[in-house]
């Protein structure tokens, strides 16, 4: 028993750490993987973990409280990172939704329990197909895996004050935003000609009603450029991908003191 109590003060960090990343972690968080399955894959993957780690035990006191606090809040943020660059497409969704007029009708997003756009939720749906296709799912297990080897099971808080750390976060959120206006800009940009077109339009043809010819026209556009672009958005979203771990990578040096 004596041998047991300080082994599971390493586990129960490991668990704190890889739990923590689960809540908010893109596609492991789905609200519709129950929450009982999460519980028991986390548990499992801290298990195998404990025996790949070489880590004196911890005694329990003050200390190990603020050592489970700190675990609880690196995972949070590593997955909180991840979940905010997939929130890219959720952007470029809106944008199309705006000019195209759908956003008016929107759906309860199921990940979130919140309302997300349609083109948005397609799209969102489309991106997590592909990053199971391109086993991104394994990428984002390796990023809590090796965070270990940046950000160790040690006493010092994460420098969450730091300059740097600001900085990245200034820069990413960025990088977001110019992520989803390259997914949306083709679309928004055929919509903008059809909406000066529609506008001549109007002024030559005065008995026609543009607002009722309108909507199909750019319902029927935004489809089809859609269609067109979709080779495209999807090799945007792969560089997404490609943005979302080196970011997670970049995130745990600055956390780790680097």
């Amino acid at each position: 028993m004596e041998q047991i109590i300080p082994s599971l003060t390493v586990l129960l960090l490991i668990i704190a750490r890889v739990s923590a990343f689960f809540v908010i972690l893109p596609l492991f968080s789905h609200r519709t993987v129950p929450a009982s399955h999460r519980i028991a894959f986390a548990v499992i993957l801290s298990w195998m973990m404990y025996y790949t780690m070489d880590v004196e035990p911890f005694e329990v006191n003050g200390d190990y409280i603020l050592l489970i606090i700190k675990e609880v809040m690196v995972g949070l943020f590593i997955g909180l990172l991840a979940f905010i660059i997939m929130s890219a497409v959720q952007i470029a969704g809106g944008f199309i939704d705006f000019q195209m007029g759908f956003a008016i009708a929107n759906v309860i997003d199921p990940q979130t329990g919140a309302q997300s756009p349609l083109i948005g939720q397609f799209l969102n749906t489309l991106a997590l197909l592909l990053l199971l296709a391109l086993n991104g799912h394994h990428l984002l297990l390796d990023g809590v895996f090796y965070s270990y080897q940046f950000i160790p099971m040690e006493l010092p808080w994460p420098a969450f004050g730091q300059e740097n750390y600001v900085e990245f976060i200034m820069k990413t959120f960025a990088g977001i935003f110019a992520v989803a206006f390259q997914m949306s800009i083709p679309i928004v940009a055929t919509l903008f000609l059809v909406d000066i077109a529609l506008g001549i339009t109007a002024r030559t043809v005065p008995q026609l009603n543009i607002f009722v010819v309108g909507f199909p026209i750019k319902i029927g556009v935004s489809f089809l450029v859609l269609l067109v672009m979709m080779g495209v958005l999807m090799a945007v979203v792969q560089e997404m991908f490609e943005m979302m771990v080196v970011s997670m990578r970049d995130l745990m040096i600055i956390l780790g003191g680097g």
